[in-house]
Formats: structure tokens, C-alpha cells, sequence
């Protein structure tokens, strides 16, 4: 196995090559957690790996409560599997919120009134089952809580990682936030052990091979933690060395007979590139900053054979989406033939005609 073989072994078990699952709610479980905070990029995340499904028709599994977007990893937006979530926060959460609690401090978070916006929150959607943020917004400042220094947003994220509130089906084009009781009435429960290596498990089978150094990253967890849950999941896994780094690949891998992942477009945080410490197998140190700015927003991307190769925009119209390449190298005329391919089955996802254009960076 070779850098480049890596890079193309991830798309196969991230099903972004010749995937095999069918729903949305099965895509999120094999993943076990998709970064979510763009909300349009992570629907077309899973439209990459379930190809035939359009928008709407992933936009109406995430409504239905078949998965969850919620903050439960590092801390950001992930989109989970929605029997998975409980035990994903009970893992995850109290370390988010160590980590956090010198910030809170600083914005005057107290105990007595994080208890105050529970009780809110609460009312608000037991009053109305689901409440988008400025509804929820409103009722703060009804209340007299000051929501300066972006206060309101801790506030939620409090609330997402106490277990009482998630996401909510869509307003028009406003996300919601509903009551996580009601969202997920049966909730699957494991022991702290038992979770540190299911979230592991789970992890390096859908995107290996990966380093324990990238697992430390995508999973947020401290590195005691992290070092448990490979110790459970080693007999089931082996160990290779590439460039002196150490990969683990599942027993049951086999190489494919001929890996042609082929040309994809895929969307802003994608898990291929982000879920990775070490991005180098997909994307060269030299084109990193074009792919993901000092800020740490990851573009969408061009993908070649398991190597980065560009990024890509669009402009969203009436009855059609308006796409640009960005090239970081030259590319064939089959390539570029390829990526007007990849280009028009975005264009069916959104149910719109596609055109795009080239040019380098």
C-alpha cells in the first residue's frame, strides 16, 4: 500500500466509489458522524454517496428524524444516525464540555443561568414542538438575557450537548431545533467502554485506512481515551506501514481487482478531506490552502483519482445551477469530460440543468 492507494481505498469505504448503501439513515450510520455545519454541502454529501437520491428526498430523511444534526464532536455540527446520537453524546460531551468551560466562564455562562435557558427552551418547545433559532432567540431576550458576545449560540450549544435539544424538520429554508426526547424515542444506550470502541470501530471501518492520530482528531476525544478505544478494536484490525506512519486497516479488507474511483465533486466538509489529521495522501501541502482557508473553511473540491485537484463553486438559479472549476494542475480532455459528468449529477440532485466552467488557480 502506497500514499496514493490510501487516497483511493477512502473513497471506496467512505461509499463515495461504488457505494453500496441505500438510505440516508444507513449512510449515517456507516459513517458514524458527518461534519454538518454547512447544511446545503452536507445534503449533497450524502447525495455523492447515494447517487439517484436528489435533494429533497434527503432533505425529507433528515425532516423525518431518521438522523440528527447536533453538536457532539470537537464541538461542531454532525449529522448522526439518529439511534446513535445518546450514546454519542454521553461519550463525547463531557469533554466538549471541560474544554469549554474557560470560555463560558469568560461570557458569564453561570450554572443558574444555563438552568434558566433550559427551562426556556423547554417551555418554547413543548408550547411548539419545533422553534428555529431566532425563535428561540426571542425568547431570551424576552426573558432579559443579555446574548452579546454570540452569546445565543453557546447557550444552544449547551443545550445540544445536554442532550435536551437537536434538529428540528426544516421551516421553509430554516433549520429548527426540537426537543431531542421527541426526536428519538428509543435511544440506544452503551457503557462508556462499550462506546469508546464502537465510536472507533465504526470510524476506522468507514474510513480507513487512518491513522490513530486521525482518529484523536475526528473524534475530539483526549488521547488516553482515544489510545482505549484502539486497544479494544485491534484484534480486528491490522496495522501497516506507509512512509513511516502506521495505518490500520480492517481483517476483512481486500484490495480491489482494479480501483478507478473515477472523478468526483465533492462538497465543503466533506469527510474525505476533513475527517483526516494528516490530509496529504488526497491533498498536497502545496494545494492545502487552496482547499481549506487560514480559517479552517473546507471548499468544495474536485477530486482525480483520489487526488485533489481543484475546488468548485456554483451559483444556485431558477431552473439551473451555475458551476466553476478551479483547477490546481492541467487536466485531460477526458478528465474535464468526467467533471462535467460529476457536474450534471449534481445538477440532478438539485433537479435543476448544470453547466460549468474551467479555469486554473
Amino acid at each position: 500500500m502506497n500514499r496514493s492507494d490510501i487516497a483511493r481505498y477512502r473513497l471506496q469505504h467512505q461509499q463515495i466509489a461504488a457505494g453500496a448503501l441505500q438510505t440516508v439513515a444507513e449512510t449515517a450510520a456507516w459513517m458514524c458522524a458527518m461534519q454538518a455545519q454547512d447544511y446545503s454541502m452536507v445534503k449533497w454529501a450524502f447525495g455523492a454517496r447515494l447517487p439517484g437520491l436528489t435533494e429533497k428526498e434527503i432533505a425529507a430523511s433528515i425532516n423525518a428524524g431518521e438522523v440528527i444534526r447536533t453538536h457532539l464532536l470537537r464541538p461542531t455540527w454532525h449529522i448522526v444516525a439518529a439511534a446513535d446520537v445518546c450514546w454519542m453524546l454521553e461519550l463525547t460531551a463531557p469533554h466538549i464540555l471541560s474544554s469549554s468551560n474557560s470560555r463560558h466562564k469568560d461570557l458569564e455562562l453561570t450554572p443558574a443561568l444555563v438552568s434558566k435557558t433550559r427551562n426556556i427552551i423547554e417551555k418554547a418547545l413543548s408550547d411548539h414542538p419545533f422553534q428555529t433559532r431566532q425563535d428561540l432567540v426571542s425568547r431570551f431576550e424576552q426573558a432579559g438575557i443579555d446574548l452579546g458576545d454570540n452569546r445565543a449560540a453557546h447557550i444552544l450549544m449547551l443545550a445540544e450537548l445536554d442532550g435536551l435539544i437537536c434538529s428540528g424538520p426544516d421551516s421553509g429554508n430554516k433549520q429548527t431545533y426540537a426537543l431531542l426526547a421527541d426526536r428519538v424515542a428509543k435511544p440506544r444506550k452503551l457503557h462508556r467502554e462499550e462506546a469508546l470502541v464502537e465510536l472507533a470501530r465504526r470510524y476506522f471501518t468507514s474510513h480507513q485506512p487512518a491513522t490513530l492520530d486521525d482518529f484523536i482528531w475526528w473524534s475530539g476525544l483526549p488521547v488516553r481515551d482515544a489510545r482505549k478505544a484502539m486497544e479494544g478494536i485491534k484484534p480486528d484490525f491490522v496495522p501497516e506501514e506507509v512512509e513511516g506512519q502506521t495505518y490500520w486497516i480492517s481483517q476483512s479488507f481486500s484490495v480491489p481487482a482494479a480501483p478507478d474511483p473515477g472523478v468526483f465533486l465533492l462538497p465543503a466538509f466533506d469527510e474525505f478531506i476533513i475527517s483526516y489529521r494528516d490530509r496529504t495522501a488526497a491533498l498536497t501541502f502545496e494545494d492545502h490552502t487552496k482547499a481549506v482557508s487560514n480559517n479552517g473553511i473546507f471548499r468544495p473540491t474536485i477530486v482525480v483519482d483520489g487526488q485533489v485537484t481543484g475546488i468548485w463553486k456554483r451559483a444556485v438559479k431558477k431552473n439551473k445551477v451555475e458551476m466553476e472549476g478551479l483547477f490546481f494542475r492541467s487536466h485531460t480532455k477526458t478528465e474535464r469530460e468526467e467533471i462535467k459528468s460529476a457536474a450534471a449529477g449534481f445538477g440532478r440532485f438539485l433537479e435543476k440543468e448544470a453547466v460549468i466552467d474551467f479555469k486554473a488557480i
